[in-house]
């Protein structure tokens, strides 16, 4: 067989291997694997080798394949439609391809394209829905690539909408007959809400929006819009959730808030529109009325909306309230959880934030605004032995160090500012309490940063691993040219 870089390209297919032969040569773990791949397809599985792994024999006890003990003879493959030579013995795998050859019987030779006269695919598998990827057999490793970044684009529900949609084949064209309006249609269709709702396991839903898709006047519900609220995370683009990922890729627009980093932006597809509907402390620049106002305008238009938060959207992201308001407007919305900045910036400091010796429990607190530290139960907070985490206190530490205090904490207890955790310019200032303030003049903590104090917050001198050492009572370089 010519090189693949020689060889015109190949034919790619998909076989139904219903009730036929097909006939794996080896026992050990690589014909495990091609036997693993076959199971499900309904072929007749026959393994010939001197004896099996594990395993293979397993499977054979359990009636899952038949076992021909011995060597490789050409025989095997009399009534074979497709063999597989799976050994560690370059003779035998020839052997296999020149008698697939002599009976016109395709053969794969394993890490073996020269003798191949059918390759196996990578595959990523959702339901009915298959996709295959194919080097030639020149670049293995490259194929294996190609189906990890496709794993992560393909969820479950894309098996399940394979399902939903071919279980309903002859309805879809009934209703219309005419295939240029049925790709139309169809892409209105999957457009629309029905992924989304098979992604939330939410079945009978979906089959009532495509019942009522596939009604004369159906059009205008399959086009109604959809809104996910995602969490992007602290800073760090590879912390977002694969469902995040995926969301960006087939959004229509997106409302971002500041504090989202352009590394997650850039993630987003590409002519996808981007709106900043952030706020910062003592800048709000888009009132919360507005943010919601159009996040219901822009879904009742038929688009697919993610309102991307920074952290996540239920951590003091009033994801709550946009909510309450598309619920309320009837429109279909989804929450994907973000890593919220206690974790992110604690673990990128090198903090856990409980500790068998030091907390038992953590704390997540806001600390916006004055109302807000006007209302929070400041005993409850001095108490020891729990590892308290303040969002959004840059400018009101100095209120936070003499509430604490005054309640009882003690002015030793350790503290850490994250600022900026997980982002390339992070920096951790340490100290204790009772030089909080001081400290994050000193060097000058600008927002976004978050506040730690326990005493696990001490082990960021110890267990930093990201960015530079903390910093403590020593001039930062800045102040001392």
């Amino acid at each position: 067989m010519p090189s693949p870089a020689a060889a015109d390209r190949l034919f790619a297919l998909f076989a139904d291997l219903r009730g036929r032969t097909v006939v794996v040569v080896g026992g050990g773990a690589v014909a495990a694997r091609k036997v693993e791949a076959l199971r499900g397809t309904g072929a007749r599985i026959v393994v010939g080798a001197p004896a099996l792994d594990p395993a293979l024999a397993q499977l054979a006890a359990d009636g899952g394949l038949e076992h021909v003990e011995g060597r490789f003879d050409p025989r095997w493959l009399d009534e074979a439609w497709l063999a597989i030579a799976a050994t560690d013995d370059a003779a035998i795998n020839r052997a296999v391809a020149e008698a697939g050859e002599a009976r016109r019987v395709w053969v794969n030779v394993v890490d073996d394209a020269e003798l191949a006269r059918v390759h196996l695919p990578a595959r990523v598998e959702r339901g009915p829905l298959q996709i295959a990827i194919s080097s030639g057999g020149g670049a293995p490793m490259l194929a294996r690539l190609v189906r990890e970044r496709l794993e992560t684009q393909f969820d479950e529900s894309f098996g399940a909408l394979a399902t939903l949609l071919s279980r309903h084949r002859e309805r879809v064209r009934a209703r219309w007959p005419d295939l240029a309006r049925r790709r139309r249609a169809l892409e209105r269709l999957l457009a629309g809400p029905l992924q989304g709702l098979l992604r939330r396991h939410r079945h009978i839903e979906a089959e009532r929006a495509f019942d009522l898709a596939l009604k004369p006047d159906g059009d205008a519900a399959a086009a109604r819009g959809h809104v996910a609220l995602v969490g992007a995370g602290p800073g760090d683009a590879g912390l977002l959730t694969l469902r995040a990922l995926r969301l960006l890729g087939e959004a229509d627009v997106i409302l971002h808030d500041s504090l989202v980093s352009a590394e997650v932006l850039q993630l987003a597809r590409r002519d996808a529109t981007r709106i900043s509907v952030g706020k910062r402390a003592g800048d709000h620049a888009t009132p919360q009325e507005q943010t919601n106002a159009l996040l219901v305008e822009l879904a009742s238009a038929g688009r697919r909306v993610v309102r991307l938060k920074g952290g996540d959207p239920f951590v003091f992201g009033r994801g709550g309230e946009e909510l309450e308001v598309l619920r309320a407007a009837g429109i279909d919305y989804e929450v994907v959880p973000g890593i919220t900045a206690a974790a992110a910036c604690a673990a990128y400091a090198g903090i856990p934030l409980t500790h068998r010796d030091h907390a038992q429990s953590v704390r997540l607190v806001t600390a916006h605004a004055k109302d807000s530290l006007d209302t929070l139960d400041w005993p409850a907070l001095a108490q020891e032995r729990q590892t308290l985490a303040f969002y959004m206190g840059v400018a009101r530490l100095d209120v936070v160090q003499a509430q604490l205090i005054a309640h009882g904490r003690s002015p030793g207890t350790p503290f850490a500012l994250v600022e900026n955790g997980s982002r390339p310019e992070q920096r951790v200032v340490n100290g204790t309490l009772t030089d909080l303030s001081h400290l994050a003049r000193l060097h000058a903590v600008q927002s976004p940063a978050l506040l730690i104090v326990g005493e696990v917050a001490a082990l960021a001198t110890t267990l930093h691993w990201f960015g530079a050492a903390p910093l403590g009572d020593a001039v930062p370089l800045a102040h001392a040219a």
